[in-house]
């Protein structure tokens, strides 16, 4: 499998902070945001990577991460965005990428405390279709929301005023090759992108969407308030993984 992170966009609600940088070059407490879903991706087994970025910095990605070697990656791809076309627009670029291979697409901006492993080895194992990874939030009405009835997805609302439930579709997506096929047919939405939301619920309609839920905490960080919490939560797992480490060498000393 195959593994793409989406780092265009203009990072709008983060001036002045992203008026001379991308966003996902900020930091998140010690690194710089884009790190995270990288190696949520090479921490799930993936290690053939295609970014995909725009604007007028999109060459300090490759200053700042070359060839991935701090990943323990021979090989990072890239590719250049025009414009702001939405999450499906930044998706079709990596047509050629893919080949035919299934993907895992992630958000540049989305940072989770679990590991993703586990759905990629089942979503491995799927004939064909899609899997949606899902977390229930208390503020649902900012996300994506997934309808669910007994084990199955039946929609996905975008940013709904009253959410049918509490379940936030994250910004990890797996696909089969038919994605591209599908994000050809999309038309753009009311903000005049291509939307995710729409290629999920083409596989929905189709009855092939599978989804599991995400085991610890999750968040964006495209908010000053969400860039905040993410860089606590990734200080406050920092410590807890720390402390047993620290608490060990004590024992040692003495």
């Amino acid at each position: 499998m195959k593994g793409i992170v989406l780092a265009g966009g203009t990072g709008s609600r983060l001036f002045p902070l992203t008026k001379i940088t991308n966003k996902h070059l900020l930091p998140i407490f010690d690194k710089p945001m884009i790190y995270y879903p990288i190696q949520t991706l090479v921490d799930a087994g993936i290690q053939d990577l295609l970014i995909v970025t725009g604007g007028r910095n999109s060459g300090d990605f490759l200053r700042l991460l070359a060839n991935g070697k701090e990943f323990g990656l021979k090989h990072i791809n890239y590719t250049y965005q025009e414009g702001e076309g939405g999450i499906a627009d930044a998706l079709a670029l990596a047509e050629h990428f893919s080949d035919g291979s299934k993907i895992c697409v992630i958000l540049g901006d989305n940072i989770i405390e679990g590991s993703i492993a586990q759905a990629v080895r089942e979503f491995e194992r799927q004939e064909h279709g899609a899997k949606i990874l899902l977390k229930e939030v208390h503020d649902a009405e900012r996300f994506g929301v997934a309808e669910i009835k007994g084990d199955r997805v039946v929609g996905i609302e975008e940013k709904p005023a009253k959410p049918k439930s509490n379940y936030a579709v994250t910004g990890i997506y797996l696909y089969d090759e038919t994605v591209f096929d599908k994000t050809r047919t999309l038309e753009p939405s009311a903000r005049g992108e291509l939307e995710i939301t729409d290629v999920n619920n083409a596989y929905i309609r189709e009855g092939t969407m599978t989804f599991n839920y995400l085991e610890g905490w999750w968040t964006d960080a495209g908010t000053f308030e969400s860039l905040l919490r993410a860089a606590k939560l990734v200080h406050r797992t920092r410590e807890q993984q720390e402390a047993p480490r620290s608490a060990a060498a004590e024992a040692k000393r003495k």
